[in-house]
């Protein structure tokens, strides 16, 4: 990897007497998401039967647009309706209406709720469906978060601020909303959880969709000889921006991705993201001088965007949200996965390790300082960011509090205990239930597709 420079409208946050790491003054608020979304692929990265031609070939057609949107054309491509989901029965819309109105009621102890749900009756039968109120749509996706099963950060779910644009459509509006939620989340480096929820699907009216699986990944590029430059992960979505269009990146291993989205026209379109909405960090270490020449770097914000809303039986398709990193997954995941950057290697080469064997460890001492890096980096940036011993604390806070409150939490041990370290958090030594609650954020089939780039007929 060469080393690239900061993307323009950043400002430098290194101290100048290059002097140990600065503790940031919220080190002790919430955070933690994980990026742990399945990709899917093979081991190279790629697709399974993706249709699109790899970076190279010809784009098509262009309509010069929104920061170079351009829509897809040509009668090599075909893409499929936007759909609202598995068809629900307005029995089934009713029932999951009252559950949720009844639970909404319950908690924020609003009285009976039978006219409201009535009220919802009243809409279901008329139109197939019916509308949240503000207050009903913020609860919702807190809850949602509260629900989360493969979250270890849900300690503050209450705290999440919901951003209502669910009179948001169209692709070019979705974008620009994408691009606010980024910079609003960011607060130059101080992150907040935060959520936008688009327009929903409706009979005959889908909602849009964001094809990327994240607002901020970056390119994976296919190269002749068989390996990627850039995120192996991305690498059917940067073929699918290629064809849309977009002319690609400087071909760095960071290039960051253009949104792909796909508005109530039914046509995927790109959008770049403007510079003043990614935040990225430039990672160094605390000790080796050699580390920052290896040129690695990663942004501020992991913002899952192709999760779908689910509330009382209503699906919110585009609802980009987010947390706040934890250290470990992009030094013990994004940075260190074989199926990924693949950094361990390299990094102990630098560091004198012997590889010729695992038992030497040389694989954990690497992984540590990545993560090691990772940390001090953020932090010297001013940059939030939490770590897996922190975050495991404050998970057990989390249970005893619901626990309090006679609400049982539902969590999948093997996303809750972190990457590397298991055993020495507390997480780690005690088992837990799955359990399936509305509201939540939930992945379908076809929205993982897209996410790979795959067409859709």
């Amino acid at each position: 990897m060469r080393d690239v420079p900061r993307r323009a409208g950043h400002a430098q946050r290194y101290a100048e007497d290059e002097s140990g790491a600065c503790r940031a003054p919220w080190a002790l608020e919430p955070g933690g998401w994980l990026d742990r979304v399945p990709a899917g692929r093979g081991r190279d990265g790629t697709a399974p039967s993706a249709p699109y031609p790899q970076v190279g070939a010809d784009p098509g057609p262009r309509t010069p647009g929104l920061r170079g949107q351009s829509t897809g054309g040509g009668p090599r491509t075909a893409y499929g309706a936007l759909r609202s989901g598995p068809a629900t029965a307005p029995y089934e819309l009713l029932r999951a209406a009252a559950e949720f109105l009844t639970l909404h009621h319950t908690e924020e102890r609003l009285g009976d709720p039978a006219r409201r749900i009535a009220a919802a009756r009243a809409e279901i039968e008329h139109g197939g469906t019916y509308r949240h109120t503000t207050e009903e749509l913020v609860f919702g996706a807190r809850v949602a978060w509260r629900n989360a099963n493969r979250c270890i950060g849900r300690l503050y779910w209450h705290s999440l601020s919901v951003r209502d644009r669910r009179d948001v459509r169209d692709a070019e509006d979705v974008a620009e909303a994408s691009a606010d939620h980024l910079r609003e989340a960011t607060r130059d480096g101080r992150i907040r959880a935060l959520i936008t929820v688009f327009g929903p699907d409706a009979p005959g009216r889908p909602g849009p969709r964001i094809w990327n699986e994240q607002l901020i990944r970056y390119a994976g590029y296919a190269r002749p000889d068989g390996g990627v430059t850039g995120d192996p992960r991305n690498v059917g979505l940067t073929a699918l921006a290629r064809r849309l269009g977009w002319p690609g990146g400087p071909g760095t291993h960071f290039d960051v991705l253009p949104l792909v989205i796909q508005g109530t026209d039914d046509k995927p379109r790109w959008f770049a993201l403007p510079d003043d909405a990614v935040l990225e960090v430039e990672l160094d270490h605390p000790e080796y001088a050699w580390w920052r020449g290896l040129g690695l770097r990663w942004h501020a914000v992991p913002a899952l965007a192709n999760m779908c809303l689910e509330i009382g039986g209503v699906c919110y398709p585009a609802a980009p949200f987010n947390g706040w990193y934890m250290g470990t997954e992009i030094g013990a995941r994004n940075l260190a996965d074989t199926d990924r950057y693949d950094l361990l290697p390299r990094i102990a080469e630098r560091l004198g390790l012997d590889t010729r064997t695992d038992r030497s460890l040389w694989k954990d001492r690497a992984l540590v300082e990545l993560n090691r890096s990772v940390l001090h980096s953020f932090d010297r940036a001013g940059v939030t960011v939490t770590d897996h011993h922190t975050e495991s604390r404050r998970f057990l806070t989390h249970l005893g509090r619901e626990e309090r409150k006679g609400r049982r939490v539902g969590a999948d041990w093997s996303w809750i205990v972190p990457p590397i370290s298991g055993s020495a958090t507390p997480v780690f030594h005690r088992t837990y239930e799955t359990v399936e609650r509305r509201p939540a954020y939930v992945h379908h089939a076809e929205a993982r597709e897209r996410a790979r780039g795959a067409a859709l007929f």
